[in-house]
């Protein structure tokens, strides 16, 4: 294949990459990520979580891991900030009656001090003096994040040199500021585990999708790079690169 037969399927990769919800299914088969972290999210909220309870998942994306929690709609609340996502939210969840508002600050959400008992929050963003008011005395909240380090080889291999977008998100600074807001720490951990695509489309997909990450990535720009990881494809089979993840489990004082 010459390059601009590449460049021309790459390039249509970058335009098709958008996405409602959090839906990789456009890459499905051509890339993995693995998922075998050492606890299990959902398992330690519903560990928790009892049907009279008030749960807040905080940047929800589509809403589909917290239907998935199956918790009594008139006892569920949910907020969401970016624009395509609180309009599947506004379709998916509101008819249920779940409490849906719009919201970008985490640290001015718009509900009412003490308002919930459980507020969730995986791989968006938080702020402990809020989740401290939104808590009532006891109240717990659990998340799981993407640290600082995700993708780090990957971005090196298109846009050497771009810094962390998101240099404190590891589980050292997020568990003493926790501690520091007042919450008991009840479970923290951390995990690096691969992600590897089988072809550079679906990798030029998943940076247009990414973009805090890759900022200003296109195939322009990197096209030359782009080529070097074709190289890479033919020798090995696939693109490698780690993942970062961590968990805190918090809960606020009585």
């Amino acid at each position: 294949m010459t390059t601009e037969e590449l460049k021309t399927i790459w390039k249509n990769e970058e335009d098709r990459a958008f996405i409602k919800g959090w839906d990789f299914s456009h890459i499905h088969g051509r890339y993995e990520e693995e998922d075998n972290l050492p606890w299990d999210y959902e398992t330690i909220i519903r560990g928790f979580l009892k049907d009279d309870m008030k749960l807040l998942d905080y940047d929800t994306g589509g809403g589909e891991f917290l239907l998935s929690l199956r918790h009594p709609y008139e006892n569920t609340a949910a907020t969401e900030g970016y624009p395509p996502n609180v309009k599947l939210c506004r379709e998916r969840l509101l008819p249920l009656g779940i409490d849906l508002r719009e919201c970008k600050d985490a640290s001015d959400i718009p509900f009412a001090d003490g308002s919930f008992d459980i507020i969730i929050n995986r791989h968006g963003n938080f702020y402990p003096p809020e989740i401290k008011r939104l808590l009532k005395p006891g109240g717990l909240f659990i998340t799981q994040q993407v640290g600082s380090d995700n993708d780090r080889e990957l971005v090196e291999m298109v846009l050497p040199g771009t810094g962390k977008p998101f240099p404190h998100e590891n589980l050292r600074e997020q568990r003493a500021a926790f501690a520091d807001a007042g919450f008991e720490i009840l479970q923290a951990d951390e995990a690096f585990l691969p992600i590897c695509f089988s072809d550079v489309g679906a990798f030029v997909w998943f940076a247009r999708i990414i973009e805090w990450e890759f900022p200003g990535f296109s195939v322009d720009r990197c096209f030359d790079r782009l080529l070097r990881l074709q190289k890479t494809v033919e020798r090995d089979g696939k693109i490698v690169g780690t993942t970062h993840r961590y968990l805190i489990a918090a809960k606020k004082a009585i």
